[in-house]
């Protein structure tokens, strides 16, 4: 089948839970500019589903989360094509991170490039132990761009600067140890683990993890006293819906038994 990007709906008593697959596994499931155009139209699709709680991003398959951009295209590009091609997979990126709930990587294989750019995006990552993560552009003439620059809140410039500037890879437990995963388990142990970090999301509050990631999304525009004042009016803003007392009526009854 041709390289595709493939959405289920899970509905679950807590809520919903969208499952987006890249689907391409024979190739790592690498990203030409079909399968971009794709992802970025199953994110924005899914952004306007008011029932939506979290995602889950994957790659098919085993080999691979997102094994890069396709090198055969960029092969063909030219400064103006070059310019379209990135733009458009900055697209993408942006999708993920502008879905209004919790996007987590589901990471396997190989996250490369583009891929660990598009990871980036999300808002947590789950890798197994076997996985393997870098920023191989360089080695084939060309910079880190776009979302890479999510990487040095997440690990440090030193360790940007060692990505970016060697091309190398790292394996899980070390992308564990620098904070650009938050969790590393057994191969079959990853289903499990992303099952109980959604499980912790749907405990929480659908509006105030909503709040709260448009509010951090916010903070990275910020000046510290600016992200305060936003985080105070936010606050206020939670009680525009019954969710507030009714949680904290449920938690005091609960106490109280």
């Amino acid at each position: 089948m041709a390289p595709r990007v493939e959405t289920r709906i899970e509905d679950r008593a807590a809520g919903r839970i969208a499952h987006v697959t890249v689907c391409n596994a024979a190739k790592l499931n690498i990203l030409a500019s079909p399968t971009i155009q794709a992802l970025t139209e199953a994110m924005a699709a899914l952004a306007g589903d008011a029932a939506l709680r979290a995602a889950v991003l994957r790659g098919e398959g085993s080999r691979a989360f997102i094994g890069g951009a396709d090198i055969n295209e960029m092969a063909t590009l030219d400064a103006a094509r070059g310019r379209t091609f990135i733009t458009a997979l900055h697209g993408a990126c942006a999708a993920i991170r502008a879905l209004p709930v919790p996007v987590v990587a589901r990471m396997q294989g190989y996250t490369l490039g583009a891929g660990l750019e598009i990871a980036a995006a999300c808002d947590l990552r789950v890798a197994s132990v076997g996985a393997k993560m870098g920023m191989p552009e360089v080695r084939i003439g060309i910079p880190s761009v776009i979302e890479a620059a999510l990487l040095p809140p997440l690990i440090g410039w030193g360790r940007t600067r060692r990505l970016l500037l060697t091309g190398e890879t790292i394996d899980a437990p070390t992308a564990l140890a620098w904070g650009l995963v938050e969790e590393v388990v057994a191969e079959d142990a990853l289903d499990a683990a992303i099952a109980r970090l959604l499980t912790d999301i749907l405990a929480c509050g659908p509006n105030a993890i909503r709040q709260q990631k448009r509010l951090m999304a916010e903070w990275e525009e910020l000046s510290p006293a600016g992200a305060i004042a936003r985080g105070i009016d936010c606050f206020a803003e939670a009680w525009a819906t019954p969710e507030p007392a009714e949680r904290m009526a449920a938690f005091l009854a609960a106490k109280r038994r």
